[in-house]
């Protein structure tokens, strides 16, 4: 028997195209897939699909996926911070790009996220990650197929 988990997305940054493959391996295996933003997201009608907006404010949305994640249950978010709650938790974590935030790779995340953090404040850097290409939407996509096949869901 499988356990059921919920899926709880970062919805103000996740990208429409990651919310759309989002929204269809919701629909087809029927898992519960939470949108939590500050502002309103659309969402195609659906039992399986909720949007939750939660009120302006830094990391409120943040705070309250925090909150209401069970351990087992499964993030999208590019947040390294949040990434880094959820693991605590117990939760798993995938970015949009279908990378895999885990306890071995965590803390080298933060690290690396607070040395750009340093360069950028400082000048000696700027920018930020490259526009989502096809290729990354293949490669979340991907990383939710293995996600969820390796727990038979």
């Amino acid at each position: 028997m499988t356990m059921a988990i919920k899926i709880w997305v970062d919805a103000d940054a996740c990208p429409n195209l990651i919310k759309t493959v989002l929204f269809r391996v919701a629909q087809k295996r029927q898992l519960e897939l939470l949108l939590v933003a500050n502002q309103s997201i659309a969402a195609p009608p659906s039992r399986y699909i909720k949007s939750i907006r939660v009120s302006g404010g830094f990391d409120v949305a943040d705070d309250y996926i925090v909150e209401h994640l069970l351990a087992g249950d499964l993030a999208i978010t590019g947040d390294i911070p949040l990434a880094a709650k959820i693991v605590a938790k117990q939760g798993f974590v995938i970015n949009p790009r279908g990378e895999a935030y885990t306890v071995e790779n965590i803390g080298e995340k933060l690290a690396m996220r607070d040395f750009m953090e340093g360069l950028r404040d400082n000048g000696l850097a700027s920018g930020g990650a490259a526009a989502m290409a096809a290729k990354d939407v293949q490669n979340f996509a991907n990383a939710l197929d293995r996600f969820l096949a390796a727990r038979q869901i």
